[in-house]
């Protein structure tokens, strides 16, 4: 008998697990939201898929009956006991002990035959590490199906000159297109998350053209002034990046002749000094990133 003719709660106390806090685990019940995540993430016999958090396998299952083969990444070790007593998993599963934050992508793209589809009921307390990583490894990636917390999946979608606009929407929009797939309620999980969770599909490989060529801006300098202005919101983007140090000889210029080169590259990038960062979009990010990088 599977563990999906079983009551959630049952196979973990028969097994001597219990939901961990610290690894914010939220285990999926119902097999037919698996089910219908695994095809909303257009899994296919030819894919080899990376699943992140396995739990009790409520999403590998489903994953590895259409999926070429699922290299499952599980950070909670009695987890891992318990598919190992119980053999449960297929043989195109292969189970990682590691915490997917640690991971080397490079090497898991390899052993994925060069890039990565990944599908994950992600724990909501690695969420934003997570997406960051998923951000820094971009070339790698092609497509992220990741079930997250509606306000974290909110801030993914949001648009410029909203609340949720800020460093993780504007970084990921530069690099893929974010859309939401489903909203499940709390009763899909044990246990009851306080909020709804929200499935979105993170797209890497058609990521739309930028009306500028952005193939070669300094994305560590786009990063750098994404961050500067949006950790001091309230203030002007021309206040906050004239002390950001954002130009190589910063320390020898003094206050006035540092305002004066990043007044300059603002409106070369055909921005206004006294806008807010939430008013700007991804494009207007890279372009200022260029024309700093040009007066650098």
């Amino acid at each position: 008998m599977t563990k999906y003719g079983k009551q959630t709660q049952d196979v973990l106390k028969g097994n001597r697990l219990a939901p961990k806090k610290r690894f914010g685990q939220n285990f999926l019940v119902h097999k037919a939201t698996a089910e219908a995540i695994v095809r909303a993430g257009k899994v296919c016999d030819n894919d080899i898929i990376l699943e992140v958090g396995v739990g009790l396998g409520a999403l590998t299952l489903p994953l590895a009956e259409v999926a070429q083969h699922v290299f499952g990444y599980e950070i909670d070790s009695g987890i891992i006991r318990y598919h190992m007593e119980e053999n449960d998993l297929p043989g195109n599963v292969t189970l990682i002990h590691q915490d997917i934050l640690t991971a080397d992508f490079q090497e898991i793209a390899q052993k994925c035959g060069g890039s990565l589809k990944i599908v994950a009921n992600l724990p909501y307390s690695i969420s934003n590490p997570f997406i960051f990583k998923l951000i820094d490894n971009a070339s790698l990636i092609t497509t992220v199906t990741v079930m997250l917390q509606k306000e974290v999946a909110d801030r993914l979608m949001a648009r410029p000159g909203t609340k949720d606009y800020g460093v993780p929407t504007v970084l990921l929009a530069s690099c893929a297109s974010v859309h939401k797939l489903m909203t499940l309620k709390p009763g899909e999980f044990h246990p009851r998350p306080k909020v709804d969770s929200v499935v979105v599909s993170i797209d890497f490989s058609r990521v739309k053209q930028h009306p500028i060529d952005n193939s070669r801006y300094n994305f560590a300098l786009f990063r750098q002034l994404v961050r500067a202005t949006f950790n001091q919101r309230r203030k002007t983007i021309l206040n906050t990046l004239s002390g950001a140090g954002l130009f190589y000889n910063s320390a020898e210029l003094d206050k006035t002749a540092n305002k004066k080169r990043t007044l300059q590259a603002i409106k070369e990038a055909d921005l206004l000094p006294n806008a807010r960062p939430e008013t700007l979009t991804v494009d207007d990010f890279i372009k200022l990133a260029i024309q700093i990088e040009h007066s650098r």
